[in-house]
């Protein structure tokens, strides 16, 4: 833990929660130096209501709440998107791919506000301390950091919240809401508290974003989603800009059920942990992509980004982010976006966001090529002559192993 002496100021990371009110009173406490708390809009909404009279009450310097939410879409998701980014084959890392967003912005503060530290409210169980960290040292490897929750005699939020009431803080946690909530523009997830039993069904009053499946209108509604280079410019032909789409998806998504996840997951520390999420506007996203590169690029490289999909998440919810082995993955990613350009119809319907057609002026897909049909095209004898060579190795040891 760095001294009193070497910090003068730190940039915390602020959401104006239990633990990050009781982190703000407790560095001022514990450093006696100057605290200037940080809030990136991601999305968050009405979350964000009297933060900054807030911040200021609990004892910042300086309160900064800065609107992200279009380089958070632009810059985040959509390159998440670009890549398929799908962590176990379940979550797509909505929160993971904030707190990289959250961290270089901090670090921007920091450089305008002199500070000497970094300061976070993650715990030492999870992922984000990692994240929040890793980012800190990618782009200020000489400010300190300072991780409460890895250091103070707090033993867990019951002293947290004893704390806060001595303090006279304004406690947020009831028993309406026993679990941890984090929302952003990509999705909101939910952990612990009630969710800690892995086999217990969620309750349905506790999700904002989506309406439940049995409650999703009857009738399906269909949606054409158009792309330029792996990225969604318009939705039913309006242009929106990243923002605008994510945030017109979740609202059609979320009428029809769509993007609720239910998973146990492995941490990057070794603890397996329930998460439920909803990610209506990234479901979205994330099937209609996918299915708009089928047609755009050969069956090589697709095949091969398939492969770096799941290390390219895997960067993602243990980072990554600014490293040179994500800028090296993030390149070739890049490059195969190059065609993938064209339009998507999907159906949502009760829960389903089902991709039913898909065109593009630089298809790959030839019909000429691929009927049933008596066509020219294609010899089929030329199959046996193939097929003699590709199943030359495998005739070949069956056959010496008869021997």
């Amino acid at each position: 833990m760095a001294t009193q002496k070497s910090i003068k100021k730190i940039v915390l990371a602020y959401s104006g929660g239990l633990d990050t009110s009781v982190i703000l009173t407790w560095l001022k406490e514990t450093y006696g130096c100057e605290v200037v708390a940080f809030t990136a809009d991601v999305g968050q909404k009405e979350e964000l209501t009297g933060l900054e009279e807030k911040g200021i009450k609990t004892g910042a310097s300086k309160v900064y709440i800065e609107d992200l939410r279009l380089e958070f879409a632009r810059d985040f998701i959509y390159p998440a998107i670009q890549g398929n980014a799908i962590y176990e084959m379940r979550y797509l890392l909505g929160t993971s791919l904030a707190r990289p967003l959250i961290a270089k912005a901090m670090v921007e503060v920091g450089k305008k506000e002199g500070a000497d530290a970094f300061a976070h409210g993650a715990t030492g169980k999870g992922n984000d301390q990692v994240r929040f960290e890793l980012a800190f040292k990618s782009l200020a490897p000489e400010k300190e950091i300072i991780a409460p929750w890895r250091t103070w005699n707090f033993g867990g939020r019951a002293d947290l919240i004893e704390y806060a009431k001595s303090k006279g803080i304004p406690v947020p946690v009831t028993a309406s809401k026993p679990y941890s909530m984090d929302r952003n523009l990509m999705h909101i997830s939910y952990e612990g508290g009630i969710l800690e039993d892995p086999y217990r069904e969620p309750n349905e009053d506790m999700f904002l974003l989506t309406v439940s499946p049995e409650k999703a209108p009857d009738a399906p509604e269909y949606l054409e989603l158009d792309f330029i280079e792996g990225n969604c410019v318009a939705v039913n032909g309006k242009k929106l800009d990243p923002y605008e789409v994510v945030d017109t998806l979740n609202t059609i998504g979320g009428k029809h059920g769509i993007g609720r996840v239910d998973i146990v997951e492995n941490r990057l520390v070794g603890i397996k942990s329930r998460g439920v999420y909803e990610t209506p506007g990234g479901t979205i996203l994330f099937h209609a992509h996918r299915d708009l590169e089928s047609i755009t690029i050969d069956r090589d490289t697709q095949h091969h980004k398939d492969k770096l999909s799941a290390e390219f998440a895997e960067l993602i919810y243990n980072g990554h982010w600014f490293s040179p082995r994500m800028a090296a993955v993030r390149a070739f990613i890049s490059e195969t976006q190059r065609y993938v350009t064209g339009t998507v119809k999907v159906k949502l319907y009760k829960g389903n966001c089902i991709v039913v057609g898909r065109k593009s002026q630089v298809s790959l897909y030839n019909p000429e090529m691929a009927t049933f049909e008596k066509e020219e095209l294609y010899n089929q004898k030329d199959a046996e002559g193939f097929i003699n060579l590709y199943g030359l190795p495998a005739k070949e040891a069956a056959r010496l192993r008869k021997k």
